[in-house]
């Protein structure tokens, strides 16, 4: 695909990766309206003047990840392939700029998008999902600590890339989240699903609640549940972005996670009808 322009609308939060160290998956939307997923890509390590936002066009060079047998998935051309910063799209209107490219194809049937994934001449893997119903906010404690072996890879990695680059700033990973966050919702035909979320947002929204909470962990969740159950899913027209992992593709029952939301306002006179 060469040079190509991507708008920005997924980062997940930070995982880690023996071979890059740690990194984001980035998703959004070519000029067409058509998803793409864009990994590798070591966000915090790029430099301040590369480092998108969300509904923000880029401009890089890319080529399809022959690695992964997903359709939509790609790859900068080599780990160091600069990234140009273009406009950002704001929130006019109650987001209608946005609009014109997220909600071109949103799915509302659960079965259906899952038989598109596990489908091998479709398989699809990242789509825009609106639930007719979130019936709960689920938060579940996890292990809050990554893993050792992983974690002596990741030293070793970086300690051979310092040795080269001659980088005397240290890199500190993302804080593991002690917590899993999910959604128990509903599609069009009052099929139920539990879906964990995995943006940059809600990981962000946490450690900054529990900083601000002087680590009162009871505080941040509440504070957490507040924005993504009392705010986004009862005052705002909810849309979710899913994608799937590639190890779980079409191994899973239902391979989607959410990874980014959607959140304009209810339009009061669409809603009348």
């Amino acid at each position: 695909m060469a040079i190509t322009k991507v708008l920005i609308t997924v980062k997940t939060y930070p995982t880690l990766s023996s071979t890059y160290g740690e990194l984001v998956c980035t998703a959004g939307f070519l000029e067409d309206g058509t998803w793409i997923r864009l990994y590798p890509i070591p966000f915090r390590k790029l430099k301040y003047n590369e480092r998108y936002k969300k509904y923000q066009w880029i401009e890089l060079d890319i080529v399809k990840n022959d690695k992964d047998f997903r359709p939509e998935s790609y790859r900068p051309a080599t780990i160091d392939t600069p990234i140009k910063l273009l406009e950002t799209i704001d929130t006019k209107n109650n987001w209608f700029l946005r609009k014109q490219y997220v909600l071109n194809n949103v799915h509302t049937d659960i079965k259906a998008l899952i038989a598109n994934a596990h489908n091998t001449e479709i398989c699809t893997s990242l789509a825009v999902f609106k639930p007719t119903v979130i019936k709960n906010f689920k938060i579940e404690q996890i292990e809050g600590q990554y893993d050792k072996k992983k974690m002596d890879q990741l030293q070793a990695l970086n300690d051979q890339q310092n040795l080269f680059e001659m980088d005397d700033l240290k890199f500190e990973l993302a804080e593991k989240l002690p917590y899993k966050f999910s959604y128990e919702l509903e599609d069009i035909n009052g099929v139920a699903s539990t879906m964990m979320i995995e943006d940059w947002e809600i990981g962000q929204l946490y450690r900054n609640t529990l900083a601000a909470a002087e680590g009162n962990e009871e505080i941040a969740i509440s504070k957490v549940k507040e924005k993504y159950f009392d705010d986004f899913a009862k005052t705002k027209d909810l849309h979710l972005f899913l994608g799937t992992t590639k190890s779980f593709h079409y191994r899973s029952k239902n391979p989607f996670m959410i990874i980014g939301t959607f959140t304009p306002m209810i339009d009061i006179q669409t809603s009348l009808f």
